[in-house]
C-alpha cells in the first residue's frame, strides 16, 4: 500500500493550470496521479516531471464528462493502492455565446463535467481524508465566480456552484484535519482561452496571468489552510467590486467584458 505518499490525483492535468499544478505539486515533492483524455499529453508531461522532480507518476486517462468516470476512477486508484491525499479539481470547460443560441449537448456536458464530476470526486475521495485527517481538496473555480455572466451564462453559474460548495466542505472538513480550498483564478494564458472562444474578448485583451503563477498561489493557499485563494491584485480587486456593487451592474459589467455587444 502507499497510504503514507501524499498522492496528489489532478484532473484535466494535461495542459494549461492543471499541467501547472501538476508541476508545482511535484516540485514540492508530492508524487501524482494524472488523469485527463488526453494519454499521449499525460504521458509526455509524467515523463517530464519523473525527470525534472523524480516523483511517483501514476496516468489514468479518462473522460470525466461521463458521469461514470468517477467512480471509474476511484476504482483504479483503489485497485492500485492509492489513497489519494489531495484531489485538484482542475477538469472543466467554458463557451462564450448566447444561451439560447449555444449547442445544448454541449452545455449539459460543461455541466456533467464543471459540476457533476467535481462533485462526484469530492464525495468519493473526502471519506477517507476525514478518516486518515490529513489531505483535502484543491478545487479550481474562477473569478467568474462571484457574479452572473451573460454570454457565458453557463459558466459562470458552474463556477458559483464550486465556489459555493468549497467553502461549505471547508467548514465541515477543518475540524478533521482536511483542507478544501477554492482556486479563483481571473484571465489566465491556457488552452481553455481558446476553446471558449474569449480570445478576442474584453476580458484578455485587458491582460492574463500564466499558468505557473496561478498554480503557486493556488498550491500556497491551499497549503496554507484557505478557503478561498484569488491570484492576483487586479482579481482581487475585482472580485471585491463584484461583493460590493449592485448585481445588476456586475452582471453588466461582466457581460460588456465578453464583448459580445
Amino acid at each position: 500500500m502507499t497510504e503514507e505518499l501524499r498522492w496528489t490525483l489532478v484532473t484535466g492535468a494535461s495542459s494549461g493550470i492543471g499541467a501547472e499544478l501538476a508541476r508545482t505539486f511535484a516540485a514540492r515533492g508530492y508524487p501524482l496521479v494524472l488523469t485527463a483524455r488526453r494519454h499521449e499529453r499525460l504521458e509526455a508531461l509524467g515523463a517530464e516531471i519523473r525527470r525534472t522532480h523524480g516523483v511517483p507518476i501514476e496516468i489514468m486517462a479518462v473522460d470525466l464528462e461521463d458521469r461514470e468516470a468517477p467512480r471509474d476512477l476511484h476504482e483504479m486508484l483503489q485497485e492500485r493502492g492509492i489513497a489519494v491525499h489531495t484531489l485538484v479539481n482542475n477538469a472543466g470547460f467554458g463557451l462564450r455565446g448566447y444561451f439560447a443560441s449555444l449547442p445544448h449537448e454541449k452545455q449539459l456536458a460543461m455541466i456533467d463535467l464543471n459540476v457533476m464530476a467535481l462533485t462526484s470526486l469530492s464525495r468519493l475521495m473526502l471519506p477517507g481524508m476525514i478518516e486518515r485527517r490529513r489531505g483535502g481538496i484543491l478545487n479550481v473555480a474562477s473569478l467568474a465566480a462571484f457574479q452572473a455572466g451573460p454570454y457565458m451564462a453557463v459558466y459562470y453559474a458552474t463556477k458559483a456552484f464550486v465556489l459555493s460548495l468549497s467553502e461549505a466542505l471547508h467548514d465541515e472538513a477543518k475540524p478533521h484535519g482536511v483542507t478544501v480550498t477554492a482556486l479563483c483564478p481571473g484571465p489566465t494564458e491556457s488552452e481553455f482561452s481558446e476553446t471558449a472562444g474569449l480570445k478576442d474578448s474584453r476580458l484578455f485583451q485587458a491582460g492574463v496571468m500564466s499558468s505557473a503563477e496561478v498554480a503557486r498561489v493556488g498550491v500556497d493557499g491551499y497549503e496554507a489552510g484557505r478557503a478561498i485563494v484569488i491570484p492576483g491584485a487586479r482579481n482581487r480587486f475585482g472580485a471585491a467590486g463584484s461583493k460590493f456593487a449592485p448585481r445588476f451592474l456586475s452582471r453588466r459589467i461582466a457581460g460588456l467584458l465578453q464583448g459580445m455587444r
